[in-house]
């Protein structure tokens, strides 16, 4: 999830491992473990291609051979620093542990997911809360923070700390019901418009857990619609995306190609940019905006040969000319139809 996020998680996981004994120390040095995943993000300053960075992005540094590489050296690193503390380096090691591994963890719930079982290639991903959520981060770091105001000495302090974690815990258990009971509803209507479907798959639009988004694979297109919990019953509309994967023609042969369509599980299409330019959509991750009429991805790279016939893939950000509009938009389609 978003690095504010980590923090927090990382700070209440920190106090529950060491807060008694070495008081705010363990709620910063948790707070610091919570972040250091995320740090894989520098790799793309020292790979040769965007796809290579993407691939490692919640990779190595999110599984439980990081964790429990890391977790030791940290730990003993910090003993080192506050040599007067409470606590040994193998109660830094533990918390040090728990603030890593919490880390992926959270991340898991998230579409991109984690290779938490790396080095073995699989990825888990349940899709159950955007990678940002005000209604998870915001209570939880309220109740944190109460809880660093109190002396360590103090009951109360653990007690506000515990009952954050309850109540975002809670929050993320709520997500799981919510995406189960949209996933019901899709299935229904597919199956009410007679619609046949190879896959189905639904994850939660930016920040909240209301109005839930659904990529449903046919022979030749992907689908995607939208449902809000405030929903009248009734039908719901999918717009159609061709997957056009005739139009890749040589290119489909091509490494950085194939590893683009690991990445995205296949859930892709192609787009025909100019005569040497193609697009390739990732679709998991949404689209720029939702008015009716949305059409790009927020994840789309462009594939072009270069004058020496190497294939060059470029990651393309998205363009939200009006994000007070989408924002907008949003709001009104999480108000139901």
């Amino acid at each position: 999830m978003d690095s504010l996020t980590q923090i927090v998680l990382g700070a209440s996981v920190g106090e529950i491992v060491l807060g008694k004994k070495v008081g705010n120390k363990a709620i910063l040095w948790g707070a610091i473990a919570g972040t250091i995943p995320d740090l894989d993000v520098l790799t793309k300053h020292f790979v040769d291609n965007i796809v290579r960075a993407n691939e490692l992005h919640r990779g190595f540094s999110h599984s439980i051979v990081f964790c429990v590489m890391m977790a030791p050296l940290l730990g003993w690193l910090i003993s080192k620093i506050h040599k007067n503390a409470n606590a040994n380096w193998k109660d830094w090691s533990w918390l040090m542990f728990w603030g890593l591994f919490t880390h992926p963890l959270l991340d898991a719930h998230t579409t991109w997911g984690t290779q938490l079982f790396w080095p073995f290639d699989l990825r888990i991903a349940y899709k159950n809360i955007f990678v940002a959520d005000p209604l998870y981060t915001i209570p939880f770091m309220v109740f944190v923070i109460l809880a660093m105001m109190r002396k360590r000495s103090d009951p109360l302090r653990s007690k506000l700390n515990k009952f954050g974690l309850i109540v975002s815990s809670s929050y993320m258990l709520l997500t799981i019901l919510f995406k189960g009971y949209a996933y019901c509803q899709f299935e229904a209507s597919l199956e009410r418009q007679q619609i046949a479907y190879l896959e189905i798959e639904t994850r939660p639009t930016p920040l909240n857990c209301i109005l839930w988004n659904a990529h449903v694979e046919t022979q030749d297109s992907f689908l995607i619609g939208y449902y809000s919990l405030f929903d009248k019953p009734g039908l719901i509309r999918f717009t159609g995306f061709a997957k056009n994967t005739y139009l890749l023609g040589r290119m489909a042969n091509e490494d950085l190609v194939k590893r683009l369509e690991k990445l995205s599980e296949n859930w892709y299409t192609i787009e025909q940019r100019n005569d040497s330019i193609l697009c390739f959509n990732d679709l998991r991750f949404g689209q720029a905006g939702f008015a009716s009429d949305a059409k790009e991805f927020v994840f789309h790279y462009l594939l072009s040969y270069d004058s020496k016939g190497k294939l060059m893939v470029y990651q393309e950000e998205p363009r939200f000319n009006d994000v007070k509009s989408a924002l907008y938009q949003l709001w009104t389609r999480i108000k139901g139809i």
